[in-house]
């Protein structure tokens, strides 16, 4: 048991330790990722100057309007993230803290997640295929879809690309665009079936699709209070499940008939 006059002695003697304990907390890598807004793309047109979306074997339609996929900016698996940039992203509603595992779900090198990356991609762009010529009674048919994306990964353009082949092949079903020449932006997965599903960082997309344009924003109905919280002003949110559904509200839209459903 120390005395009283032994105490402060001892304690000043062990706060150097605890100094540097803090300081190295402080300081040491945390496992997460600061994110940002990152580049949209119109996947009517063209990106990098490669068509997005290429069609052969049936007529394509010539659209107006833009429908933008959107993206986040990571920091990458190798960066240091420390408590410091934690707090400051806190604060801010242009980043996003996120756990590491959250956005490099898989691999321990840059070069592992960028081929994971690559071929979520590649699944995500097949199963986008499907899912709309299947929505389009047209899968039988002998269509070709090429989809080209430069510099992007995962599969969270699922659900514009969809769109996207559905617009040039069919647009609202009688005779005008989709997009009703607006700018449309959104994210989601999409599985062949048709089934919309969450993504993640939608918050940022959001900022990411209003700076560039977009009015209104697709959002996965399960995200819909994420997309509320830092809601950008002038984008209007429509919640999506299926690709039915976003062909559907989006026709309501442009034509001024039906519910166009809301967050």
């Amino acid at each position: 048991m120390l005395s009283r006059l032994s105490r402060p002695r001892t304690l000043a003697i062990c706060g150097a330790p605890v100094v540097g304990l803090l300081a190295t907390a402080v300081f040491a890598p945390l496992p997460f990722s600061v994110a940002q807004p990152g580049m949209t793309a119109d996947v009517l047109g063209e990106n990098k100057g490669a068509q997005v979306i290429t069609i052969s074997g049936a007529p394509v339609r010539e659209t107006t309007g833009q429908l933008r996929m959107t993206t986040i900016e990571a920091t990458s698996p190798d960066t240091r993230v420390s408590l410091p940039d934690v707090i400051d992203s806190w604060f801010r509603t242009d980043q996003a803290v996120m756990p590491r595992d959250s956005v490099y779900p898989s691999g321990d090198t840059t070069q592992e997640i960028e081929q994971y990356n690559r071929e979520q991609m590649k699944e995500s762009q097949d199963e986008a295929t499907e899912a709309a010529l299947t929505y389009l009674k047209r899968d039988d048919e002998d269509i070709k879809v090429s989809l080209k994306l430069a510099d992007v990964g995962g599969p969270s353009a699922g659900l514009l690309f969809s769109l996207g082949i559905v617009d040039k092949l069919n647009g609202n079903g009688s005779g005008g665009d989709l997009t009703g020449g607006r700018v449309i932006a959104g994210t989601g997965t999409i599985d062949a079936d048709g089934t919309v599903g969450a993504v993640g960082g939608v918050p940022l997309k959001t900022q990411a699709a209003r700076r560039d344009g977009a009015t209104v924003f697709l959002v996965p109905k399960a995200e819909c209070a994420d997309a509320q919280a830092e809601l950008p002003k002038g984008l209007r949110l429509i919640p999506v499940t299926t690709l039915k559904g976003a062909v559907d509200a989006l026709v309501a839209l442009e034509k001024g008939t039906g519910k166009v459903p809301s967050c």
